[in-house]
């Protein structure tokens, strides 16, 4: 699903700290220019190419004594002719002189999230412990050549967030957006059909051959847990463990899906709110205040300016209906402070939800690979499911709420148009398979997750025989970052991938919610 590594939950992650256990073996080396080892694939070879790191923006994600270069590929390992594309990778060095032999490699959320800006996050949790941590910008990700971003999408934000959600300029922005990106990548002869996630998971295998690594493990998030997933299926050979944070599962993930995690999630923190004596004293049926907001404000939008949280000039903004809804699915408001933000709305005080909605308009231009978000989406999640399975589930989700919300898949809207424009072949055939494993398997979910809901976990696992199911009370999208526990289950697993040590899970609680003033 797409990256929350702008949100303010997820900025807050990067303070946690995570203590790795395990052996001490040497490190694996890099090959060097003379000794790149290819591996062929019909006519095409694979190779890892030695090279500088790349220049990023903000605070230096790459640490000091990475090793950098590309893993260079073929676009379509379909095609005997096709052109050469190149994949960014840092390989961070572990903090202890004496790691583990067995790496591990991440894999990225999105699709289309800038992997190499996400290092700051894994190495503040302690990723790089003891083991080399390797990060590779996926297939058209920022760094990468060809890099997909959509700059055409980015620039309509700050429009969009003036306009109901749902709003028919909205739409036609989008759209617009959408074609001109289109356009310009296949122009420039990209083969946006070979941006999916069975070349995604191809490349991750021929970059661990390419690095001459017998056994690494991974580690996905979001949208890399389908890939990961997908990974293990096509490519278990090299694989010690896998470890999977916010589950995505590839058999299931489709627009219908996406509104199952969103009522999962944003009634089990309400659900909490009520279960906690302050919270659900001061804030009776807060379920019912979110239906009565989401109604009021489909019928009557509210328009006002409002200064983006981390500063700078107001820009007008449209709360609706469907805009609140889909800042409670973003955790643009933290989940402790979403029953007092709702109270606020209904007493005519929308400022927080209105500074959430603003902060949405300036993303960073370039950063996200929109051209792998669409080609994913489209050939993967879309088919099979007809706009009215989209609001069927909707309603499934939140009884009674306005068609008009529920009719566009949470932070997918107008999904169903995009990809007629984006107009890449169906793969669902061959991405919708279930994985089955005997491979060492963690899932760790938030139980505040309104992106990839927490009850996933345990289906994903009935398939993997050898898996460890683990639910992190208050947390939402991205837990390891923001959970010490998380963080020890995650060092334990890798330390011993089939006999983690989860016992700090049990003396946990969410967060305690804000009290507001009347």
């Amino acid at each position: 699903m797409p990256s929350a590594r702008n949100s303010a939950v997820h900025r807050a992650a990067a303070t946690a700290a995570l203590v790795l256990l395990a052996g001490a073996l040497p490190a694996p080396a890099v090959a060097s220019a003379e000794q790149q080892v290819q591996q062929v694939r019909g006519d095409r070879a694979a190779r890892f190419v030695p090279g500088p790191c790349p220049a990023t923006s903000g605070p230096v994600a790459v640490p000091a004594g990475a090793r950098c270069g590309f893993l260079e590929i073929p676009e379509n390992r379909s095609r005997k002719a096709g052109r050469t594309i190149r994949l960014a990778v840092a390989i961070v060095p572990a903090a202890s002189p004496r790691p583990a032999e067995d790496p591990v490699v991440y894999m990225a959320g999105g699709p289309g999230g800038d992997a190499f800006g996400d290092i700051p996050f894994l190495v503040d949790a302690g990723l790089n412990r003891d083991r080399e941590l390797i990060v590779m910008a996926q297939r058209g990700n920022l760094h990468s050549q060809p890099d997909l971003a959509c700059p055409e999408i980015d620039r309509i934000s700050a429009r969009v967030v003036g306009l109901r959600y749902d709003d028919p300029s909205a739409r036609s922005l989008m759209l617009r957006a959408a074609k001109e990106c289109r356009d310009r990548l296949t122009a420039d002869g990209t083969d946006l059909g070979a941006y999916n996630t069975t070349e995604n998971a191809a490349d991750f295998a021929d970059l661990r051959t390419a690095l001459r690594i017998p056994r690494w493990n991974v580690y996905g998030y979001s949208y890399g847990t389908d890939l990961a997933l997908t990974y293990l299926r096509e490519h278990p050979e090299g694989i010690r463990a896998v470890a999977l944070d916010s589950v995505t599962p590839p058999q299931t993930v489709s627009l219908p899906w996406t509104w199952s995690s969103a009522g999962e999630g944003i009634d089990t923190v309400l659900g909490a709110c009520a279960a906690e004596p302050r919270c659900g004293s001061r804030y009776p049926d807060v379920a019912r205040t979110l239906a009565q907001q989401v109604r009021r404000l489909e019928e009557h939008p509210l328009t006002l300016d409002a200064a983006p949280p981390g500063g700078g000039k107001p820009v007008k903004v449209v709360l609706d209906g469907g805009a609140l809804l889909n800042l409670l699915v973003a955790n643009a408001v933290p989940a402790a402070e979403v029953p007092a933000a709702l109270d606020e709305l209904a007493h005519g005080r929308p400022e927080r939800f209105a500074r959430a909605r603003a902060a949405t308009a300036r993303p960073a231009v370039g950063e996200t690979a929109h051209g792998l978000t669409e080609s994913v989406a489209c050939g993967e999640w879309i088919r099979g499911h007809a706009e009215s399975d989209v609001l069927a589930a909707g309603r499934r989700a939140f009884p009674g709420w306005p068609d008009t919300v529920l009719a566009q898949a949470p932070q997918l809207p107008f999904q169903h148009e995009v990809c007629r424009i984006w107009n890449v072949p169906d793969r669902t055939a061959s991405q919708r398979v279930v994985p089955v494993s005997s491979v060492p398997t963690l899932i760790v979910s938030g139980t505040y997750d309104a992106k990839t809901g927490a009850s996933w976990g345990a289906r994903t696992a009935k398939t993997l025989s050898r898996s460890t199911v683990v639910r992190i009370p208050g947390v939402g999208h991205f837990v390891v970052p923001q959970s010490p526990c998380a963080q020890e289950v995650l060092a334990s697993f890798l330390a011993r991938p089939t006999a983690p040590d989860t016992t700090c899970v049990a003396g946990l609680k969410p967060k305690p919610f804000t009290i507001g003033s009347k």
